[in-house]
């Protein structure tokens, strides 16, 4: 089907961002089982709490949302992002630089999904969806607080990197 409307596009992406958020719920615990580091690891783990409660909220969105419905369409850039990651753990000695490099893979997919809810807030304002728009506003703020977080692990990982 071709898209031609603005509700067409919200939907497909939507639908891609719940499918990322869906691949996400997977990964994480593989992030934080391969994390030495005890900050690093609890952060993996706090933030599969957060993306299990933005799949919810992307999933309740769609059900209130006339004319709206989840698609099962794969994220294929997400994909690749966590099967970099996923290469990372094979092939990288357990310890700082993992630990770094996994920090850094974390990051590429906070930044991507980052740029997926700031689009889909920029169509939820086109379409009049102010509810949807201050719900998307909220999982945006989490995925920047994580990625700032990752940010100053990143900084501590360093330091223990060069010990």
């Amino acid at each position: 089907m071709q898209i031609n409307k603005a509700k067409q596009l919200f939907e497909r992406l939507l639908s891609f961002t719940a499918n990322a958020e869906q691949q996400m719920v997977d990964a994480l615990p593989r992030f934080a089982e391969a994390a030495e580091h005890k900050s690093l690891r609890k952060a993996f783990e706090n933030h599969l709490e957060e993306t299990q409660g933005q799949l919810k909220r992307l999933e309740q969105a769609a059900e209130n949302l006339e004319g709206i419905r989840l698609k099962q369409l794969k994220d294929v850039p997400l994909a690749a992002l966590i099967e970099d990651s996923d290469a990372i753990i094979e092939n990288t000695a357990p310890g700082p630089i993992r630990d770094f490099a996994l920090i850094g893979a974390a990051r590429k997919i906070e930044h991507y999904e980052i740029a997926a809810y700031r689009t889909l807030r920029s169509l939820a304002k086109e379409l009049g969806y102010a509810d949807l728009r201050a719900l998307l506003k909220e999982t945006l703020e989490e995925e920047q607080a994580a990625d700032e977080k990752l940010k100053k692990l990143s900084n501590k990982k360093i330091e223990l990197a060069n010990d």
